[in-house]
């Protein structure tokens, strides 16, 4: 499943490449995609919209609007609903069912680009605002807000223990308690914005970054264990 800037989504089968449906209905480009849990797909879009579609027909059952501004990232929430980031500063939890939104969490001063789900069911947002926001995902409340960046949080990840890690363009990671709020580690060496982080399986933190290279990072230590050019 891939989405494109031609405002299309296409889903493909893994064994033979080929594609087998080309999802058409945005009106713009195609930021983020997800899987719900019944096996719909979500997608957001440059549109404001939110479209849900089903993975067999390829057909859009829902177009879920509210957004003022693009869409950039989705998740899906561990009872199935849909939580979404835009850039109009706003996280909006969805009803992926009926389509309806069930919450607009504010409290972001710019724009929100990253939205993963924590183990215990709450929400976490990185913004240009350089926080992250931690949220209960059933009031739709901030239940606390992760300061330190000195720049754009662009990625977030969770860790394997629950924990929080962040890339920022600030050239840093960093790892948080995501009870506390407290700020563990600071992971340095990056020369450039980092854009991108995931969690091996192995529990330790690879991170992509503008000046060219991924690194790896011990989530215990903070050390960098392997720099990858």
């Amino acid at each position: 499943m891939s989405g494109s800037q031609d405002r299309t989504l296409r889903i493909w089968n893994a064994e033979t490449g080929q594609c087998e449906h080309t999802l058409t209905g945005h009106t713009n480009g195609v930021e983020c995609v997800s899987v719900l849990v019944d096996g719909r797909i979500v997608s957001g879009s440059l549109d404001r919209t939110l479209c849900v579609w089903n993975a067999e027909t390829g057909e859009c059952e829902n177009t879920l609007r509210g957004h003022t501004n693009a869409v950039r990232f989705v998740s899906v929430l561990v009872d199935g609903r849909i939580v979404s980031g835009s850039l109009d500063y706003t996280l909006r939890i969805w009803n992926a069912v009926t389509g309806e939104c069930e919450h607009t969490l504010t409290g972001h001063t710019d724009a929100v680009r990253c939205v993963p789900v924590l183990v215990d069911g709450r929400i976490v947002s990185g913004s240009v605002d350089r926080t992250l926001c931690v949220w209960n995902a059933v009031t739709g409340e901030c239940e606390n807000t992760l300061r330190g960046h000195t720049d754009a949080v662009r990625c977030v990840s969770v860790l394997v223990d629950g924990r929080i890690v962040s890339g920022s363009d600030d050239r840093t990671l960093r790892i948080w308690n995501a009870e506390t709020g407290e700020r563990e580690h600071k992971l340095t060496g990056h020369t450039n914005a980092v854009r991108c982080v995931s969690v091996l399986v192995d529990g330790r933190i690879v991170s992509g970054s503008r000046d060219h290279t991924l690194r790896i990072w011990n989530a215990e230590t903070g050390e960098c264990e392997h720099t990858l050019t």
